[in-house]
């Protein structure tokens, strides 16, 4: 959508609050009070606002969302929302801000709400068929400190943060969790892989990884409990593609365009 597309399609607050309703209501409004579905009006003077004669409340149609408690122009939060989809390495706070006309602050309380509602939301069992697991590590480039050079050492072994993602390949959905430390200190051990696999992924899936010994769970019956079949692509050997689709490329781009939109945040 060109912005000249967006403006006619929105040219009113209300045009917005009419598409979001329709989006979150269908063709009728429901009183989250009494549930009744008639005798619902508009408050005037407060388009956000609706009336229940049923009930005699008053509701927000934004209640629960993040649009909720926010005085910004509706049409500068779906513009924003607008950029944050379609730059494909992020938007800035302040480039955000330039671009709607608000303050730093507006705008980078508008992108922490946007990703906030873009998390991981229930994706209990989604997962089918062929996944992409792979881990990344975040917490910045290192830097020189007190005339030394701290680790220049990448990936696994540093003290960054690891996050695993499962990239389904069928819907292109990707479920990202934090690999917390366990009780005895390590990181990404068989059994918490396991437990991120098996809290998106159905059984028997055919799950694609590099050669990380964290997945040896899945070479063993009495550990792969969801019988898993495992397809490892050894990138110690610099063996990035088996043929016929089967890598691990979709998981690892989807970090690659992560990290480039930290780096522009």
């Amino acid at each position: 959508m060109t912005f000249f597309q967006f403006m006619n399609k929105f040219s009113t607050e209300e045009s917005v609050m009419d598409y979001f309703i329709n989006i979150r209501y269908g063709e009728t409004v429901i009183c989250p009070h009494c549930g009744k579905i008639t005798k619902i009006y508009r408050r005037k003077g407060s388009p956000k606002l609706f009336i229940c004669a049923n009930c005699d409340n008053h509701f927000s149609i934004f209640k629960n969302t993040i649009f909720e408690k926010s005085s910004t122009d509706l049409r500068k939060w779906f513009y924003a929302i607008h950029l944050f989809l379609n730059s494909k390495k992020g938007i800035s706070g302040l480039q955000l801000q330039r671009e709607i006309g608000v303050t730093y602050k507006t705008a980078w309380r508008m992108l922490k709400q946007i990703r906030s509602a873009m998390g991981n939301t229930d994706m209990s069992k989604a997962f089918e068929a062929m996944v992409e697991i792979d881990e990344t590590y975040i917490g910045g480039k290192p830097r020189k400190m007190n005339g030394e050079t701290e680790s220049s050492k990448r990936g696994r072994g540093t003290k960054k943060t690891p996050v695993v993602g499962v990239k389904e390949r069928s819907s292109s959905h990707v479920f990202a969790k934090v690999a917390l430390p366990n009780e005895e200190g390590k990181k990404l051990t068989g059994k918490q892989l396991f437990n991120i696999l098996d809290s998106v992924c159905k059984k028997d899936a055919t799950v694609l990884t590099d050669d990380f010994r964290g997945y040896n769970f899945m070479n063993h019956k009495n550990t792969n409990k969801n019988n898993y079949y495992r397809i490892s692509v050894n990138h110690s050997e610099s063996i990035y593609s088996l043929g016929n689709g089967l890598h691990t490329n979709g998981i690892e781009s989807f970090w690659a365009l992560l990290k480039q939109g930290i780096f522009a945040a």
